[in-house]
């Protein structure tokens, strides 16, 4: 079938975070909210009916899992990445996030420290400080608008580190790192005896021909050192069914995991997120092959749009996600004025960037993934308020 993201769905009053917790956020409604990091856009077909038929039985009780769904998650890996995934080292939780937070807390010693590479998505440091960790941070080198690793910082960081967080592919910059760079960071990784996790969330939402590699299927060896987190979440914009998958190096590691989650009696799916999940990898492809070009013709629209009338921001254009990280230095305001700016001048609410990496000062994120008109209201906003300084 053929699909609409070009549809308006209102979405306020529906207990939508983006929408419904504005003011808490932006201390106002009045902002096209373009921050947390889900779509605008309705979730494909297939889903919706399975969910529609599940929900009209009436009875949502005690949900079992059964293999199949695994099997359709390591059925998606294979076709879309080439990975072949043993679904006797998965498990099953929550979310991603919850799943680093789990893994920070079973597999580092208290009182230890974390490696993340800044900027990158604020839970990671939420998830390493919850169990009093130490982040340690190997920012990223900016020069013209490219973000590159500082491979001697990173190295040398490992020494102090008992766990590496990596993203990828990387948010907020949506950098798609090549086999060269994944390979180069598991054996230092394994050469300094720290632990990789890596998330992989948005591994579905590449663009500009590059090629996700997921970490575990570089070698045996590096397999037989990492933890994956992934999910269909942000894929399919399921968010709010919260469910996700967790690759496991060897048995001993899932054991410890599930057994985390089982002293909560955290064990099952919902009756609908089961449905989502299975539904959306064995049927949801013809839905995200529409959605991807929508979404890099966004992409481009917002960078020319830049380019032509509001040159003073300058957006980097994403490889993997959908979300655009702006470069407001030449605005020449503090983190707390481009803030307020961007609220009470151009009405946008957007993710600071200082919060990505807590050195920086300067950028925003914006979220893409929504129909071209809001995205067009939204750059009207900010050329005026621009133009207005």
């Amino acid at each position: 079938m053929q699909y609409d993201f070009d549809e308006v769905v209102d979405r306020s009053g529906n207990h939508a975070a983006k929408y419904d917790e504005r003011l808490k956020k932006f201390g106002t409604e009045d902002v096209i909210p373009l921050w947390i990091a889900d779509m605008d856009f309705r979730t494909a077909q297939p889903i919706i009916d399975a969910l529609k038929a599940r929900a009209d039985e009436g009875i949502w009780g005690y949900t079992a899992r059964p293999e199949s769904y695994f099997q359709a998650i390591c059925g998606w890996q294979q076709r879309r990445n080439g990975w072949t995934i043993d679904p006797a080292l998965m498990s099953w939780s929550l979310g991603v996030v919850q799943s680093l937070s789990v893994l920070v807390e079973l597999f580092t010693p208290k009182g230890g420290a974390v490696l993340i590479q800044t900027p990158v998505y604020s839970e990671f440091y939420d998830v390493t400080e919850a169990w009093s960790r130490r982040v340690v941070e190997n920012p990223f080198v900016e020069r013209d608008g490219k973000w590159t690793v500082d491979w001697a910082d990173f190295e040398r960081k490992l020494d102090e580190v008992d766990m590496f967080l990596l993203c990828s592919p990387h948010n907020p910059l949506g950098i798609v790192w090549t086999p060269e760079e994944l390979r180069r960071m598991a054996e230092l990784c394994i050469a300094h005896g720290v632990q990789l996790v890596s998330d992989e969330i948005h591994s579905d939402l590449i663009f500009h021909g590059k090629k996700h590699t997921p970490v575990a299927k570089l070698s045996p060896e590096i397999a037989a050192h990492v933890v994956t987190c992934i999910s269909g979440t942000k894929t399919f914009n399921l968010a709010g069914l919260q469910a996700s998958a967790v690759v496991f190096p060897d048995r001993r590691m899932k054991k410890e995991f599930e057994a985390f989650w089982r002293r909560m009696d955290i064990h099952r799916n919902n009756a609908f997120s089961l449905i989502a999940m299975e539904t959306a990898f064995n049927e949801g492809e013809e839905w995200l092959e529409q959605l991807l070009p929508y979404l890099s013709d966004n992409f481009d629209f917002i960078r020319d749009y830049c380019a032509a009338h509001i040159p003073r921001i300058k957006p980097s254009v994403p490889d993997a996600t959908y979300l655009v990280w702006l470069d407001c230095r030449a605005l020449n305001m503090s983190n707390a004025e481009l803030r307020d700016f961007m609220i009470q001048k151009a009405k946008l609410g957007l993710n600071e960037g200082w919060s990505f990496g807590r050195q920086l000062s300067g950028f925003m994120r914006l979220n893409a993934a929504c129909p071209r008109s809001v995205l067009e209201q939204a750059l009207h906003q900010l050329e005026a308020a621009v133009n207005a300084l």
